[in-house]
């Protein structure tokens, strides 16, 4: 029996505080106009004291089930993408499967960094594909403002907290090309550039949190290149031009680099959905949330052809070709 899997709801979640540039500029030296020009961003929200990234994803897996009308009853698989978990062990992933009441099936956590939501959806898709799942959560959810250094205006500027989850079904059948489903997923890594984009601590090598640090012209740089040659891959896999993608969902850098990527690949900025100024960079969590902004306005309709991409640390890089 041949299976595929399509998106049936999606949920997001911020926390309530919210963190401006100017907020940002009474502490170290920058200004709302410097990070504007160089990022886009505007302003970010900031986890809670005591708010853990089990905290968010749990609210953002609740609303998602929601908006699918899923019970927690039927869902057998959870996977969650982040590299800000609450703890070494156990995963922040079976966290939300005890919260949510979850008893049946397997909860785990996949750590891509930013790519961690689409290498995520990949594992899912792959689970459901097989048989092996019929119902599963995807969960991108970070708090990055725990591994920031806040005198670092070359990074600290760059993150926000946040989570975004969607529901995935598996649907018996061949999944046409006018179907709604997920198509196909592209993955990629490659650790010899770990030295551009990494935190400098770790429970093995010292016994610490740590710091993320990054080189930003070298990872521009590359952020631009592999993501769209990883969007080509998924056209040409699925015999497809750029210009049949609706909506670029990627994963929210910074603009420049959003914009860089459109260009390269010759697509009008106003077909990627760009929630970077007000969230800033989420990690993991960037994608869901620009996916849900998107269905939510109602830009996103039924019919439409998504292509998901993100870049993180590793390097790890992946897209994602859907039609919601």
């Amino acid at each position: 029996m041949t299976w595929y899997s399509r998106i049936v709801g999606c949920g997001s979640y911020l926390p309530e505080r919210v963190l401006t540039n100017s907020d940002i500029a009474e502490k170290i030296d920058t200004s709302d106009k410097w990070i504007v020009e160089r990022t886009g961003i505007h302003c970010r929200h900031i986890a809670a004291d005591g708010e853990t990234t089990a905290d968010l994803a749990t609210h953002a897996a609740v609303a998602a089930l929601k908006n699918a009308a899923i019970d927690v009853k039927d869902v057998d698989l959870i996977v969650l993408g982040t590299s800000t978990p609450d703890f070494t062990f156990p995963s922040t992933a079976t966290q939300v499967q005890e919260r949510l009441g979850m008893t049946e099936g397997a909860a785990f956590d996949v750590q891509a960094v930013c790519s961690g939501f689409v290498f995520a959806l990949s594992v899912a898709d792959n689970f459901l594909r097989t048989g092996q799942s019929k119902t599963a959560l995807v969960i991108g959810a970070e708090t990055m403002s725990r591994i920031l250094d806040w005198s670092d205006r070359g990074t600290c500027i760059l993150f926000g907290d946040g989570a975004g989850a969607v529901v995935l079904r598996a649907e018996k059948g061949t999944l046409g090309p006018e179907k709604s489903g997920i198509f196909s997923t592209h993955l990629h890594s490659d650790g010899r550039y770990r030295d551009l984009l990494y935190v400098d601590g770790g429970p093995s090598a010292t016994q610490t949190v740590g710091h993320l640090r990054m080189s930003g012209r070298e990872v521009f740089r590359h952020a631009v290149v592999n993501l769209s040659a990883v969007v080509h891959e998924a056209l040409e896999a699925n015999g497809l031009k750029p210009e049949s993608i609706d909506w670029i969902v990627p994963h929210q850098a910074n603009k420049r680099i959003l914009a860089g990527t459109a260009k390269k690949l010759g697509l009008p900025i106003e077909r990627v959905i760009i929630t970077v100024e007000k969230h800033a960079n989420t990690s993991a969590a960037s994608i869901p949330l620009a996916l849900v902004e998107a269905v939510g306005d109602g830009r996103i309709q039924p019919g439409h052809l998504l292509l998901l991409e993100a870049m993180g640390g590793g390097f790890t890089w992946g897209a994602a070709l859907l039609r919601w």
